[in-house]
């Protein structure tokens, strides 16, 4: 329970964090906005690490080197996140971030073996995508139609 907890949780902070980001990107660039996002993400972390202990362990030099890709994806996961916002809006974003997320999921799992309800992954990654579409902004007429008098 607890994991779900902290899973739900997570998933609220991301959309929080997506808000925060691509309005900051109107006031500045998606780039800037990525960057103080890190920048300040660092700061905060460096320091919590530092208070509670254990920010840097000798083992840490032990993992593979494509374990370290996580920093560089997620400088183009904010980017791109702080740039779509604005003209997507909050939950479509949301939405199709998700339903990314669940495809790379899914072939995650698929790939290492790990026990899967194919048909059920792909319904959700289907039900996502509708939401998304669902989601969809109406575009504004070109042409203002006639009142009724």
């Amino acid at each position: 329970m607890t994991f779900l907890v902290l899973a739900t949780l997570a998933g609220i902070l991301v959309g929080l964090s997506r808000q925060l980001n691509g309005r900051l990107s109107l006031s500045t660039s998606p780039l800037e906005a990525s960057f103080w996002n890190h920048a300040v993400g660092f700061a905060a972390l460096t320091l919590g690490g530092l208070v509670a202990g254990g920010l840097l362990v000798p083992e840490a030099r032990l993992a593979p080197w494509w374990s370290y890709l996580g920093g560089p994806v997620g400088v183009v996961f904010v980017a791109a996140g702080s740039w779509v916002i604005a003209r997507l809006g909050a939950a479509r974003t949301a939405l199709l971030m998700i339903a990314g997320q669940m495809v790379s999921g899914v072939a995650l799992d698929w790939t290492l073996g790990r026990p899967l309800r194919l048909w059920a992954a792909l319904l959700g990654i289907a039900l996502i995508l509708a939401g998304a579409a669902l989601t969809r902004r109406p575009q504004p007429s070109t042409s203002a139609a006639p009142r009724d008098a």
